[in-house]
């Protein structure tokens, strides 16, 4: 879907070619969006030659941009929680280290009376 939606249309050998499926995975894959209603697809000839010419439909374009803003939004979340753990692991690592220096300053205290 991704290449379709970038494009108003593409013949299977150019899908084939781009996507690197075979024949019979492309195809199935095809079916599949054709019964969901999101691509459409055209056999016809240019010549002799047999050509199926595939587009997405207007839910098919629909479907592509509401998965890539569920991604997005996937993503974003990811990152989100990436920058909380490490504003947490921060915190932590000077609570750790100021921890450390009191304990370090007791011990020298504790020396020097001794």
């Amino acid at each position: 879907m991704t290449m379709l939606n970038v494009v108003e249309s593409a013949d299977f050998l150019f899908l084939q070619r781009e996507t690197g499926l075979t024949k019979g995975n492309l195809s199935a894959h095809l079916s599949k969006l054709e019964e969901a209603g999101y691509v459409v697809i055209e056999k016809t000839y240019k010549g002799k030659i047999p050509l199926t010419v595939c587009r997405l439909t207007e839910d098919g374009r629909k479907a592509y941009k509401n998965y890539r803003t569920q991604w997005r939004d996937l993503v974003s979340r990811r990152q989100d929680l990436h920058r909380s753990d490490s504003a947490r692991c921060i915190v932590k690592a000077k609570r750790e280290k100021i921890e450390r220096a009191r304990h370090d300053k007791k011990l020298e205290y504790g020396h020097s009376s001794a």
